[in-house]
């Protein structure tokens, strides 16, 4: 399909390379690579993958806290079903458990097995190492500082903006 008069090569690879588009691109692109590097990392060693030690965070955060399967999907950004699987998966290999909340039949609580919070350490330790290597260790102390102080001031305004 050839650009029309209105939309020049020029103006079309303008547009492709701009600093903006290449900014949020080398942002996802590396983003991406290291929850590879991670998820890869995690399926060797501890058999779980990724998304499964999120929902481990999010469970080990807390002792003695339960959160609802609908909190998890909302922290995790998941769907419903997603995390119902997720969860269905996780329980099948031992790592948590479903308990009804007792105020709301409804209401689905997840916490974590002994055998979760054993696997969540394991688990933990190899994760801290992959982002030690390649998120923190790249960089001089005083950039890191600024990147992660960066990305907070990024993330606050996209919390605020949803209000």
């Amino acid at each position: 399909m050839k650009p029309t008069p209105q939309h020049s090569e020029e103006a079309l690879a303008r547009a492709a390379n701009s600093r903006l588009v290449r900014d949020f691109g080398l942002l996802i692109k590396s983003a991406t690579r290291l929850e590879q590097r991670i998820d890869s990392a995690l399926r060797r060693e501890c058999g779980i993958s990724h998304t499964m030690l999120e929902v481990l965070i999010r469970l080990c955060r807390k002792p003695g806290e339960q959160v609802s399967q609908r909190q998890l999907a909302d922290d995790l950004t998941l769907t419903s079903s997603g995390t119902t699987r997720l969860i269905d998966r996780m329980e099948e290999a031992g790592l948590v458990r479903r308990d009804p909340s007792p105020g709301d039949r409804r209401v689905v609580l997840v916490e974590p097995t002994a055998e979760g919070r054993t696997a969540f350490l394991r688990a933990a330790a190899v994760h801290a190492k992959v982002v030690e290597k390649y998120f923190v260790k790249p960089l001089a102390a005083d950039d890191y500082a600024q990147l992660t102080g960066a990305l907070s001031e990024i993330d606050k305004a996209l919390r605020e903006d949803t209000r």
